[in-house]
């Protein structure tokens, strides 16, 4: 009977083990040219109103320090719609700060110069009422939000899925 004791009091330690001292890790990140290698060979463009990529400077589209999942997100929203997908900011200076901003690596702004991203976030996403600024947002099924701003799909990635 010793043994079966010692053998129930290890396995109702073991999962405290396991997760004590446990916590959350930072997101991985890529540098720009990691980040432009897999938007590349996705077939996802970019550009910038400064033909630049210098992360300090806010008329470039950088993607220095941009998550993993980001970057991983527009791939798979753009496998999904099936839209030609043009980022026009990333992580460069001049966004809006705050945990889950495009300075931190969480979001990216895609081009609507053709209606494909309204008629397919529209048409697959839920609403999901108005920012502070009125910008409309809608919430995929993953949990990601997009936000309609002016020329462009504001979109926030909290995981690497459309």
């Amino acid at each position: 009977m010793p043994h079966f004791r010692t053998l129930l009091v290890a396995s109702l330690a073991a999962p405290l083990l396991l997760t004590a001292g446990v916590a959350e890790s930072a997101p991985a990140k890529y540098t720009h040219a990691a980040a432009a290698k897999q938007f590349r060979a996705a077939g996802v463009s970019w550009s910038s109103s400064g033909n630049c990529s210098d992360w300090n400077k806010g008329t470039c589209t950088s993607f220095t320090n941009i998550n993993r999942t980001t970057v991983a997100g527009a791939i798979a929203f753009k496998k999904a719609s099936r839209c030609a997908v043009v980022i026009t900011g990333g992580t460069e200076r001049g966004h809006s700060s705050g945990t889950y901003s495009h300075r931190n690596g969480y979001k990216v702004d895609m081009s609507v110069k053709q209606p494909c991203l309204d008629n397919w976030i529209k048409g697959h996403y839920k609403a999901a009422g108005k920012r502070s600024d009125g910008a409309r947002l809608y919430k995929s099924p993953n949990g990601n939000v997009y936000a309609r701003e002016g020329s462009h799909w504001d979109a926030t990635y909290y995981n690497g899925k459309a």
